[in-house]
């Protein structure tokens, strides 16, 4: 009898840890949703986001976000671009992949994948945090070609120190064991656990927006590829090959950044002396999320200089 109960127990916590975030039970209120579709890429599928009309512009969010992030910047990006937005693999409503291609290399060449099913030619690619190691990695690949990469606040250097000796053997760790991701999605039930983690970015951002954030933090599946994505991540090779990067590259960097540090954007720019620096005064980790204005402008800027 104790041995079918504990069968039974685990197959319970089995089916609560494979639980994705669904679509027509959880994307109800999403932002943006209207421009929302479901495309099948690379072997999973993908959210997509798609909005307005002009030279094809790809945003790609960080470890632990989706396609909310960029609730108030998608809009006014789409004045002037065609705007593509996915989550990325694993992450939100995107389906996981398998675990060795939640690498960066592996996400890129994922990422690859939907943008040939969409026969998108990114002219223009904007990533945040993780997001612009990525689109760096597909870059120095040949995976895409634009005219420009906006870094925002970009996570392109392996961590140094302590910190950096601990992080992925930890991560591994942590990925391995299906009740970590259990664990902090239990954890997140408490809101101020949330506000304190939107905090230590940094940034300061609207209701909904944390609200998304404890969601997401609740959902165990989510938290998983979170997890997945950092034990597999190793920066070590992009830092690296950036110096051979071609594409022109706009380093953006809040000064109140409390995730990766703003000296980041110039430790990069003596590596790479054609790269340019903008600060963003006053702004942290999720800039885009805190003055979507502002960094809208940032990003209408560097495109006209890049096209002059």
């Amino acid at each position: 009898m104790s041995d079918r109960l504990d069968r039974r127990l685990d197959r319970r916590l089995d089916r609560r840890l494979d639980r994705r975030l669904d679509w027509d039970r959880d994307g109800g209120d999403w932002p943006n949703r209207a421009q929302s579709r479901f495309v099948a890429a690379g072997g999973i599928n993908w959210h997509v986001q798609e909005m307005g009309q002009g030279p094809p512009l790809l945003l790609v969010h960080g470890t632990g976000a989706t396609t909310h992030s960029w609730r108030g910047l998608l809009p006014l990006l789409a004045q002037h671009f065609a705007v593509v937005g996915p989550d990325l693999p694993g992450h939100g409503f995107t389906a996981q992949p398998a675990p060795h291609r939640m690498s960066l290399p592996g996400m890129a060449h994922l990422l690859g994948e939907l943008l040939r099913v969409l026969n998108m030619r990114p002219e223009i690619v904007v990533g945040h945090s993780a997001g612009a190691a990525i689109l760096a990695r597909m870059c120095l690949d040949s995976l895409i070609a634009p005219r420009c990469l906006i870094s925002l606040n970009g996570a392109l250097l392996p961590l140094g120190g302590l910190p950096g000796r601990l992080f992925s053997p930890l991560a591994k760790v942590l990925a391995s064991n299906a009740l970590a991701a259990q664990f902090f999605a239990w954890r997140a039930g408490d809101r101020n656990m949330v506000q304190r983690l939107l905090r230590g970015t940094g940034s300061t951002i609207d209701a909904a927006g944390a609200e998304i954030y404890q969601r997401l933090a609740r959902n165990p599946a989510h938290v998983g590829a979170a997890l997945s994505m950092m034990a597999n991540w190793d920066l070590h090779g992009l830092a690296h090959d950036l110096p051979k990067l071609k594409t022109r590259l706009v380093l953006v960097a809040g000064s109140n950044d409390r995730t990766i540090p703003s000296a980041d954007a110039y430790r990069l720019h003596a590596l790479m002396p054609q790269a340019e620096v903008v600060r963003l005064p006053g702004l942290g980790h999720l800039a885009h999320e805190e003055q979507a204005e502002r960094v809208a402008d940032l990003i209408f800027k560097a495109v006209s200089t890049a096209t002059s």
